[in-house]
């Protein structure tokens, strides 16, 4: 005798409205877009006047030959542009910078990770190191060149740099003055590297403490070594973080002002006796001492145009914005 089974009861369907339910419109507090409004209107008002409409005049001025003004008026073409790239000192200038940012780049990148590294292995005091490593990032450009010319590379026999060489038997040297062999270099770099490396340190700190320790851990069972960790480990983890490491110093590189400027500006003669002038301080000159605001405006377009070049071929060699 067959059993029958007991009847499942379905429940039953939600009945569809219907008319579709009607979104439900959000009232706009006009108060808070008044009182946005208002606070951001000033910001907003001041960087189009002051950047972005100073960007396109600088750029028409280009165009013109606007010497001890900044009207339009004179048009030229592409004469302001034909003569930088004719002016042996603006090529020279682009020499300069060349050579400053082939050395400071891989210097200022490997001092930083290595000092990142150091900190990182520590247990104690890291936030102490950090912060001791971070504050010269804060202070000035202007003052710091200014410690370094008064103080230390002064070319006295009581400057510090002379004071430490004398007790190695050296003679006072003039560092900021002498051109052969060039020791003003020193003067620059050693600033440089003080003012940026700090910087770019806490850059590879943040990116040391967000590798996993179970690849460490992982590692220490395979037997590899410190230096294997390091380069197996480490260094591919931070990748991203020395592709955008290595894009900042590069184009802070480029933009080299005030350690120039300031290191090598003699009061009220400016830089005319500097023994070497980036192009940020040719284009000072040019506009601020020349008062030729055509040639400044060429340049920095020009400038410009160069930094976005090469940190164009940059990124697309070492693969910026790439998925892994």
């Amino acid at each position: 005798m067959a059993v029958s089974s007991p009847a499942t009861t379905v429940p039953p369907r939600p009945r569809a409205s219907a008319a579709p339910a009607k979104r439900r419109r959000r009232k706009v507090d006009w108060r808070a877009v008044g009182a946005f409004t208002v606070l951001t209107a000033p910001v907003v008002i001041g960087l189009g006047v002051f950047k972005y409409v100073a960007i396109a005049w600088s750029f028409l001025l280009s165009f013109n030959d606007a010497r001890g003004t900044i009207s339009l008026g004179h048009w030229i073409g592409f004469d302001n542009y034909a003569f930088l790239l004719g002016d042996s000192a603006f090529r020279d200038s682009l020499l300069v910078i060349a050579l400053f940012t082939v050395f400071i780049v891989p210097v200022t990148f490997v001092a930083s990770l290595a000092l990142a590294v150091l900190v990182n292995a520590i247990r104690r005091g890291r936030a102490f190191f950090r912060t001791v490593f971070l504050i010269p990032g804060a202070v000035s450009y202007v003052v710091a060149a200014l410690v370094w010319k008064m103080a230390l590379f002064n070319g006295l026999p009581s400057g510090v740099a002379n004071v430490i060489g004398g007790l190695f038997g050296a003679d006072p040297v003039p560092w900021l003055s002498e051109t052969s062999p060039p020791v003003y270099w020193v003067a620059v770099v050693t600033l440089r590297l003080w003012l940026q490396v700090g910087l770019y340190m806490i850059l590879f700190l943040a990116g040391l403490q967000a590798i996993s320790p179970s690849l460490y851990e992982a590692g220490e069972l395979d037997g590899t070594t410190k230096w294997q960790a390091f380069r197996y480990i480490t260094l591919p983890q931070l990748r991203n973080t020395s592709v955008a490491v290595l894009l900042l110093i590069l184009i802070a590189a480029f933009q080299a002002f005030d350690e120039f400027y300031n290191l090598f500006g003699t009061g009220l003669s400016g830089t005319a006796t500097a023994p070497v002038k980036p192009p940020l301080v040719y284009l000072y000159d040019s506009a601020l001492g020349d008062q030729n605001y055509g040639v400044g405006s060429a340049g920095a377009f020009l400038l410009t145009l160069i930094i976005v070049v090469i940190t164009l071929l940059q990124g697309k060699f070492v693969g910026f914005g790439k998925k892994d």
